[in-house]
């Protein structure tokens, strides 16, 4: 086949040394092989990615709400769950001021050199005058989130606090550098946010990395917008925001008097460490080395005592720990039965740090409980020194400490011990891991 040079308006001879070649390009025009995956193909460090993924959370809602958010809201609002449709509807009315927060009990673990990847399902209610509503991975300090304010903003947002305060960095639906989604970007779609939208974001972190955030339309990855942060003359002297462990949240508020009531509706969501995730946190203790001198007494038979409890440190609420093991001894020859609660209210005793450096505090002589949820419960029968020792599905973020960021309060997590004799005496104590 002659070949015909362009720029110097000649055909080539026989004896060139030059060939057709076919290449494949993405939407973006990025060449695209086997060597070389484009677009949304890759992670956020631009890893084909794979079948691997390992899920931080997850949660939807089948027959209730399922708990694993707290809710902030001013008088007269509703977040309701909705069994037809499966999702939870937060109403405000028309009042100026008038809102719903919801926030995840916990915070996930980010880890360096692997894509964080975080997926949300939501229906916004139609664009009217001074409302407003959010969506994203984002809490009161730092995130990304997707807003749609007042008649029709549509924006993207960065939160960060590296500069001792929030400072929120939006990006206009008219200036996202990726697809506008306005039907002459590269997917060609329009976006709509009064129908059912999947919002991704993934970010690669590493304090200066790039977090890209878009949608999912018919089973594909619409990037719509990144964030980058290193190698710019502008950016900041440190990390763009103080962490990427944060919590999933999303807000419906009026800016003002509204013309009608209000409802966004939130279905599913996830967070997925891509390519799995390996703990390499720091490991701590409690309880277990108290001297034997000071076992706990089970004062009344058959009567649950918080014998070993951690919790978050109030001014560390963000961080990411997780239980690891627990251990039991029954000192005084009884049979024991235990139960791993969360969430119980624990009266008396003393909360100590577990160290300058941990995120945790520790309380090992509280004199009673009530309320929380039972994770786990087994038996010891011991003849005076019998332990037992269990670990909590390790490398399992199932038993992570929460948190409700609303009202500033950690969540305890208990090991409570009974006995069939007044003052049987235990040992209990909790190993647990720190991430950040």
């Amino acid at each position: 086949m002659a070949q015909y040079r362009k720029d110097t308006h000649q055909y080539l001879g026989d004896g060139k040394t030059i060939f057709e070649v076919v290449m494949l390009a993405d939407q973006y025009g990025g060449i695209v092989g086997p060597a070389n995956p484009s677009g949304m193909a890759t992670d956020a460090f631009g890893r084909a990615r794979t079948s691997i993924p390992f899920t931080l959370f997850d949660s939807f809602n089948r027959y209730q709400d399922n708990g694993k958010y707290s809710t902030a809201n001013s008088a007269g609002t509703t977040h309701t769950f909705n069994t037809n449709t499966s999702t939870i509807d937060c109403t405000v009315p028309t009042t100026s001021g008038a809102y719903v927060y919801r926030e995840t009990n916990r915070v996930f673990a980010y880890q360096p050199g692997k894509s964080l990847q975080i997926l949300t399902t939501f229906i916004m209610n139609p664009a009217k005058a001074n409302l407003r509503q959010r969506v994203g991975y984002f809490g009161t300090d730092n995130g990304f989130y997707l807003e749609r304010y007042d008649a029709s903003g549509i924006r993207f947002v960065k939160r960060s606090k590296v500069t001792g305060a929030v400072v929120n960095t939006p990006a206009e639906k008219a200036d996202w550098n990726i697809d506008k989604m306005d039907g002459t970007g590269p997917s060609g779609l329009t976006l709509n946010l009064d129908y059912p939208q999947i919002m991704f974001v993934d970010i690669e972190w590493l304090g200066v990395g790039t977090a890209r955030l878009g949608f999912v339309v018919n089973g594909a990855f619409i990037h719509c917008h990144s964030f980058h942060h290193s190698n710019l003359s502008d950016a900041p002297s440190g990390a763009y925001m103080q962490t990427a462990c944060l919590p999933l949240r999303y807000e419906i508020e009026n800016t003002g008097t509204t013309a009608s009531g209000s409802t966004l509706k939130s279905l599913c969501q996830t967070v997925v460490s891509e390519g799995g995730y390996e703990l390499r946190g720091r490991m701590r203790t409690a309880g277990m080395d108290t001297p034997t001198s000071n076992n706990y007494t089970l004062t009344s038979l058959n009567t649950y005592y918080p014998v070993c409890s951690i919790r978050l440190k109030s001014d560390r609420l963000d961080a990411v720990v997780i239980p690891k093991h627990i251990a039991l001894v029954g000192t005084t020859a009884s049979d024991y039965r235990y139960k791993i609660i969360t969430g119980a209210t624990i009266t008396g005793g003393t909360w100590v740090s577990a160290g300058s450096d941990s995120s945790v505090e520790f309380n090992i002589n509280a004199t009673s409980m009530s309320g929380g949820t039972a994770l786990q419960s087994s038996y010891l029968i011991s003849t005076g020194s019998q332990s037992l020792t269990a670990t909590l599905e390790d490398g399992s973020f199932k038993f992570q400490l929460e948190r409700n960021s609303f009202t500033s309060t950690p969540s305890n997590f208990t090991i409570a011990v009974s006995a069939k004799a007044n003052n049987d005496k235990v040992l209990a104590g909790i190993d647990w891991e720190e991430v950040t």
